[in-house]
């Protein structure tokens, strides 16, 4: 199969979370087939839902649309590093493959804190490659908290 980036769509949904006044995050999920199975982004505020993060929507989506809780062989494209509640759904669903986009030096649980692939207790490790569209994806999110601070608004959550 040949290779096709799936992150210009990913930062589409990225983009459409921060018109909703979302965190910009956005995520693409891609089955073993290369088919796009679920596109999504951050919804935590909209659906009032801490776990409503762009990934988890999307591997929420995409085991509705197969019929299966695992993702075998899938690759999952998000803008900005999971967090650990991320990465450990991407362990559940056996994602094959990880791409993203900016590091999460403060909240990131893949490279950084949790570090949760590491983990002994991990039972599926996905690929991962990190940095595709970096300085878009953090340009994105820079300029969401810039005009958010702006506004006088605290924004604590990613």
């Amino acid at each position: 199969m040949e290779f096709s980036t799936h992150m210009p769509e990913a930062l589409d949904q990225a983009r459409s979370a921060a018109a909703r006044g979302e965190v910009p995050v956005g995520a693409v999920l891609v089955g073993a087939d290369g088919r796009v199975l679920a596109r999504a982004g951050n919804r935590t505020r909209e659906d009032s839902d801490p776990t409503a993060h762009a990934e988890i929507l999307a591997i929420r989506a995409a085991c509705a649309a197969l019929g299966s809780e695992r993702l075998p062989g899938a690759q999952l494209w998000v803008t900005l590093e999971p967090c650990p509640m991320c990465a450990a759904a991407i362990s559940a669903a056996r994602i094959a493959v990880l791409y993203y986009g900016a590091d999460d030096p403060r909240m990131g649980g893949v490279r950084h804190g949790a570090r949760v692939f590491d983990h002994p207790q991990c039972h599926h490790r996905p690929e991962i490659i990190d940095g595709i569209s970096a300085e878009e994806s953090r340009n994105l999110l820079q300029d969401f908290f810039r005009a958010r601070r702006g506004a006088g608004t605290l924004a604590r959550d990613g």
